[in-house]
């Protein structure tokens, strides 16, 4: 995320709908936009259509609140026969600072490629 010339799959505006009792955005949610910002990067790798199959190592460096402008940053981290990781980078920029951003979470998600049976099916590869 250090490279001003990156940009975000998607980006959301944190509203109240989405606090726990602590008052911050519920991880589920941010969970939930990553999974779509993911799946977005693997059909970019030639997936037709994906499952996830697993979120590895996800880290929680910061809270997200009401207000903020989070931003679902992704990169290819590999493509296999039937399957494609994704990691997913999250940052806010805070509510009361749109300067202000700040790393709030990360992992990686694995989608495998399925068919209308939703059995796998190989990735097609380009070139």
């Amino acid at each position: 995320m250090e490279d001003s010339r990156l940009q975000p799959k998607s980006r959301v505006l944190m509203m109240p709908r989405d606090t726990n009792p602590a008052g911050t955005i519920f991880g589920g949610v941010i969970l939930s936009y990553m999974d779509q910002a993911g799946a977005e990067e693997a059909l970019c790798h030639g997936a037709r259509r994906v499952v996830t199959v697993a979120m590895n190592e996800v880290i929680f460096h910061q809270p997200v609140f009401v207000g903020d402008l989070v931003s679902f940053f992704t990169e290819l981290v590999r493509v296999g026969r039937t399957s494609v990781t994704v990691r997913v980078m999250v940052s806010a920029a805070r509510h009361r600072d749109r300067d202000e951003q700040v790393q709030v979470t990360e992992a990686e998600i694995t989608y495998v490629n399925v068919n209308d049976e939703n059995r796998p099916e190989p990735v097609r590869h380009e070139g």
